[in-house]
């Protein structure tokens, strides 16, 4: 496995914001952790990633405890982090080539990556752009080239769409696939339950910082409600039938709707 954790434990203070969770993460596989604002998601994946120390249990990352600032582990890793970082005072070029910078990059090395990268992004018309005349789609597509710049053997993709229109966001999609049929490992945090279908092979459902379900996203929502079509009601209460979804399963597990 990638990644293992056995009782990882995360506290703030009085808070326990990840409550002795177990989980593994086998290469290739893109594993989703799924949950509200506030379950622990970002926090676990946080990390994973060696820029939060652990509480409390055992989390491996390529066989070696991670702790914090653990440079092995982050040459492997490449994230697209939920906020937007990328520094608006340079190009998208520059921006890459900083990046290739901090992991020691040569020049002639770094160069033909990121053009490779932007084409993969499909951002290579806006080479010399700056950060400010960039659509919040491009902005996300730009984290995730600048996420690969080291070839990483793992990406954690922490809420990589939220915010972006539907359009958008079938373009992350399809780019997260692609990395996945290259073999890279993908872990993914998001709110989206179609988003967890659509790309996840294996997903956890996160909620007040425990796992409380594990699996095949298709078999989740069979083992909760069969094959059956279920009843629901559109915005002028009128009922109609449809197929259960992962959303319905998480709603019947955590009797709460989801934070968008």
């Amino acid at each position: 496995m990638i990644i293992t954790a056995r009782e990882l434990v995360k506290k703030f203070g009085g808070l326990t914001a990840v409550d002795g969770i177990d989980f593994a993460i086998a290469p290739g596989e893109c594993f989703g952790f799924l949950g509200p604002n506030g379950a622990g998601k970002t926090t676990t994946v946080r990390m994973i990633h060696c820029v939060s120390p652990k509480s409390g249990g055992e989390l491996k990352v390529f066989g070696r405890d991670a702790s914090v600032d653990d440079r092995e582990i982050k040459k492997m890793v490449g994230v697209i982090p939920q906020e937007n970082n990328l520094d608006a005072d340079l190009t998208v070029h520059e921006n890459l080539m900083l990046f290739a910078d901090f992991f020691d990059l040569p020049r002639a090395e770094a160069k033909p990556r990121i053009r490779e990268l932007l084409e993969f992004v499909e951002l290579t018309g806006r080479m010399e752009s700056k950060i400010d005349e960039l659509s919040g789609g491009m902005k996300r597509r730009l984290l995730i080239a600048r996420a690969l710049i080291n070839q990483p053997k793992l990406v954690i993709a922490d809420e990589p769409t939220t915010g972006l229109d539907p359009q958008a966001r079938h373009l992350i999609w399809q780019r997260l696939r692609e990395l996945k049929k290259r073999g890279v490992t993908l872990v993914l945090t998001t709110q989206y339950m179609e988003e967890a279908e659509q790309i996840c092979d294996r997903i956890i459902i996160m909620f007040k910082g425990k796992i409380i379900r594990e699996g095949v996203p298709a078999r989740l929502i069979e083992e909760e409600f069969g094959r059956e079509m279920i009843e629901v009601k559109d915005s002028n209460d009128q009922a109609y039938h449809r197929p259960a979804t992962l959303e319905d399963v998480f709603l019947k597990l955590t009797g709460r709707g989801l934070i968008e």
